[in-house]
């Protein structure tokens, strides 16, 4: 983390930016208040965001992987949690759009089972190495057990149609006692190479989206294979904790069905494995997803789309009562749906470059955990699936956090995640959204979405702020004020952290290059040094009255900033 001003004793607010757009949605004329009050506490601030997740698992020992990793395991204060597609696909270990391998299950020619751990070793050595744990994704099915093993590799690329890549790693198996089998030697391979306390911090989990393209049996035939699968994992390890279904967004009617059918069966359904009543169940997961599109030559967000998700998600998990106090994971929670897309082949993805995500993700996270709090659910963690393409052009367009090893401005807002702990406290504002109304109307309108963040504990608080809008149009800056009240100190040490046009953004100092797709030695350390989280201003000391602190600042639309407050 850096500023960008020498003199310790500049002023933060003399710092805040100028106005930098022209055509303008409509401003309030007096400055946004917002009051965060330390003394009035909401729940735990639960690092729910320290969860990561993508499709290519042999990305994860390549250069640009590694480095990512490294970074966010330094950016968290507690274990990030990684998932990954294609861990138990046939292959090579070569890495594509989409696609990924380990070949840890072959038969020789008598139909014997080989086992191969060593592409799955470096993938979660990696993790490991770095502090970070795997969400387990049993997935998806070798192609020796495959009931449809042709054609089994796909060929997808973007533009192509997305169903294209549901091959033959998408069946069920023609031998579950098999698929068993290979869960039980996996899990005890884990538990002797990484040892039982930690693997037994691990979760485990069944496949992916089983209500879409990816898994090509029925409801019924998903059951029989976790009732297999959670059985294998517990054999080995008894306090192993496993969950599913990992269904679609379940505003859907196909993903809320899929999901009842799964809970209902591990209640009371007859148990394929054991043929006792009911199956294992830890965790609870479902996705969520928004849906941007364009809309007048301008890209459009769909914040609403996401929270219906996750709102009918908590809604049928706290409609199970035996479930509703199981920890509950967003598996994939993202503005859309594919992280492989580029904004070349999809113009709507265009957001994923600059500060449209890095707001997007702000204001989103925050409506999270409100959502939890309504439904009284056990909200454990939400994944972004995002990570990074290797080797791919810089700014292409795709979901990722970085690019060519620059780490984008999104990653930025992890960062401030990073430095929140304690417990989450009330904030009110005049321009803040109702959690319902994002829900169910998303961020429309012509006023924005300017609205906080907080939390605090017995040493320091931390409040994000955000001027978000779905709409990503020019539009002045925002006069805000922020009172912080029950401040337990007479002064505090301000650190102001800021993420828009100017500050924390390698993408828009890459497109003053000239967007080059070489850049040099010393423009890539340029980049580098711009993906990193700033200071708006040089940190300073201010005085309280009363317990009382105001903070005044400017805030570009879709900036966010963080005041870190230490006392």
């Amino acid at each position: 983390m850096k500023t960008r001003y020498a003199a310790a004793a500049v002023v933060w607010i003399a710092a805040a930016m100028l106005p930098e757009g022209s055509r303008c949605m409509a401003q309030p004329e007096k400055p946004v208040a917002i009051r965060v009050d330390l003394g009035r506490t909401k729940g735990p601030m639960r690092p729910v965001w320290a969860w990561f997740g993508y499709d290519e698992p042999n990305y994860t020992y390549m250069k640009d992987g590694r480095k990512l990793l490294s970074e966010l395991s330094a950016l968290s204060p507690v274990p990030v949690y990684v998932r990954a597609h294609n861990l138990m696909c046939t292959g090579d270990g070569t890495a594509a759009l989409k696609w990924g391998s380990t070949n840890m299950y072959t038969e020789d020619a008598q139909g014997n089972p080989v086992y191969d751990w060593t592409l799955i070793d470096r993938i979660f050595d990696t993790y490991i190495q770095r502090g970070m744990k795997p969400l387990v994704e049993m997935g998806f099915m070798p192609k020796a057990l495959s009931i449809q093993p042709e054609p089994y590799q796909h060929q997808w690329r973007p533009g192509l149609p997305y169903r294209e890549i549901f091959t033959g790693w998408a069946y069920p198996p023609k031998d579950y006692g098999k698929w068993a089998e290979l869960i039980y030697q996996w899990v005890s391979h884990c538990l002797q190479r990484y040892g039982r306390q930690e693997v037994a911090s691990w979760y485990w989990e069944l496949w992916n989206e089983p209500d879409s393209g990816y898994w090509q049996g029925t409801v019924e035939d998903y059951c029989r294979l976790y009732d297999y699968s959670a059985d294998a994992v517990k054999r080995a390890l008894p306090e192993g904790r496993v969950g599913g279904p990992h269904v679609t967004g379940p505003s859907g009617q196909g993903a809320a069905r899929f999901l009842r059918a799964f809970l209902t069966h591990c209640f009371e359904g007859t148990n394929a494995a054991t043929g006792r009543r009911g199956a294992p169940l830890d965790f609870i997961a479902f996705h969520a997803k928004g849906a941007p599109r364009v809309v007048d030559g301008h890209v459009r967000m769909n914040m609403g789309r996401q929270l219906r998700d996750i709102s009918s998600g908590f809604e049928i998990v706290a409609s199970f009562e035996p479930f509703r106090h199981l920890p509950v994971i967003i598996g994939e929670s993202d503005p859309e749906g594919c992280a492989a897309c580029s904004m070349q082949d999809y113009p709507e993805n265009a957001y994923r470059n600059g500060t449209l995500y890095s707001s997007y993700t702000a204001a989103s996270f925050a409506r999270k955990y409100e959502l939890a709090d309504l439904f009284g659910v056990n909200f454990l963690g939400a994944v972004s699936w995002s990570f990074e393409f290797e080797d791919q052009p810089w700014f292409n367009g795709y979901r990722d956090l970085a690019t060519n090893g620059v780490d984008k401005p999104v990653l930025n807002v992890f960062r401030m995640f990073g430095l929140m702990a304690g417990q989450r406290v009330e904030v009110s504002g005049d321009l803040a959204y109702d959690v319902l109304t994002v829900r169910d109307s998303s961020i429309r309108g012509p006023r924005p979405d300017i609205s906080a963040l907080a939390a605090a504990d017995e040493r320091s608080a931390s409040v994000m702020v955000w001027n978000y809008h779905d709409d990503d149009v020019d539009a002045a800056d925002a006069t805000v004020e922020v009172t912080v009240v029950s401040v337990p100190a007479v002064q505090v040490l301000l650190h102001h952290y800021r993420v828009d046009r100017r500050f924390s953004n390698s993408y828009e100092v890459w497109k003053k290059m000239g967007s080059p797709q070489n850049p040099t030695p010393q423009q890539t350390a340029e980049l580098e040094r711009a993906g990193q989280l700033e200071l708006l201003a040089a940190p300073v000391w201010l005085k309280t009255q009363d317990g009382r602190l105001t903070l005044p600042m400017t805030l570009p639309r879709q900036g966010v900033s963080l005041l870190k407050l230490t006392w």
